[in-house]
């Protein structure tokens, strides 16, 4: 394929990728303050959306390695699991602060701000990975490999760091889980 279609190829995915960078976070927001009225909280959630978390981290891992190793078949398989992953993740996450009221941080002193720069960076490189993570994904399914390895450099850490501060905050906040 040469560039001219490569990059005919990438601009027909650009709106989406551009929507969905905005629509997902406004979503989640919006989404976030709503509460839905007479329905049991989803307290059971949180262990299951870390555990996505968790698994996550650690199919972008062996992925890392499938393509190191190059073993594009399983490369490929395991980062559309990967994105599976985090969009369930990401409507456990949603449909539990739909049902629940969020869990305060309890602790004091040092950790408290540790505990706060993580879940910080965590939201905030949340937001920033989702059009990284499309623009990867789209440079891969139209085989434009060369501009894919580019960005998967800037992709990988920052997805992985999400996933993996994901957990973090869970261990940290589930002591202050109301039970």
């Amino acid at each position: 394929m040469n560039d001219r279609n490569e990059i005919m190829d990438d601009k027909k995915y650009n709106k989406l990728i551009v929507a969905l960078s905005v629509i997902i976070p406004i979503a989640v927001a919006i989404l976030f303050g709503v509460r839905i009225p007479n329905v049991e909280p989803l307290s059971y959630l949180p262990p299951i959306y870390a555990t996505i978390n968790g698994l996550t981290a650690v199919i972008l891992v062996i992925a890392f390695f499938a393509i190191k190793n190059k073993n594009i078949v399983l490369h490929e398989n395991l980062m559309t699991t990967a994105i599976w992953c985090s969009a369930v993740f990401l409507i456990l996450y949603v449909a539990y602060h739909m049902t629940s009221d969020s869990t305060k941080f309890g602790g004091e002193g040092v950790i408290k701000y540790i505990y706060y720069f993580i879940l910080l960076t965590h939201i905030l490189l949340s937001i920033i990975v989702i059009p990284f993570v499309l623009i990867t994904y789209v440079r891969a399914i139209t085989n434009n490999f060369e501009k894919h390895k580019k960005i998967a450099r800037i992709t990988f850490p920052i997805w992985l760091y999400v996933a993996v501060t994901g957990v973090i905050v869970y261990i940290m906040i589930l002591p202050y889980y109301v039970k």
